[in-house]
């Protein structure tokens, strides 16, 4: 009996690992299921010295689908809105809401969840960040748990 308990206390425990909290820029907060996160269109590349093959969704359909809007209305004050990234362990970085626009930019960020067709093991997922261009990795969070839109105006 006692197993069980364990057994299902860390199934729980999986599960709820597997969501993602969206906090926008209005200050509601939005919980996605992995489920949510999947049904997304799926992106692949090839990426960093290994040239590992990741697979994931574009961060921009992740804001998207918690309601926080691009397009024609990312002007004016809203240029002064960053996205905050932040892991299991604390690590925050920083993405400009205009570096996730295609309007913008042709920059690829993408909240990826497969490496070479796995999943991601516990030490780098149950999510990521990965910006396949940039020079330096320190931008590609491992472990995401919540992504913020915050105004630094």
């Amino acid at each position: 009996m006692a197993g069980l308990i364990v057994a299902l206390a860390l199934s729980l425990q999986s599960v709820y690992g597997q969501q993602l909290t969206v906090q926008t820029d209005s200050g509601k907060q939005v919980v996605l299921s992995r489920g949510d996160i999947e049904a997304l269109p799926h992106t692949q590349v090839t990426a960093g010295p290994e040239q590992t093959a990741f697979e994931g969704v574009a961060l921009k359909g992740v804001l998207e689908k918690a309601g926080i809007v691009f397009g024609e209305s990312l002007k004016g004050k809203r240029l002064g809105s960053c996205l905050i990234v932040q892991a299991v362990d604390g690590y925050r970085v920083v993405i400009a809401l205009p570096e996730l626009d295609p309007a913008f930019t042709g920059k690829q960020v993408l909240l990826v969840f497969l490496r070479n067709g796995k999943p991601l093991d516990e030490k780098e997922g149950p999510y990521r960040i990965v910006i396949p261009d940039e020079k330096r990795r320190a931008r590609w969070v491992k472990q995401v748990a919540a992504l913020k839109i915050v105004d630094v105006q």
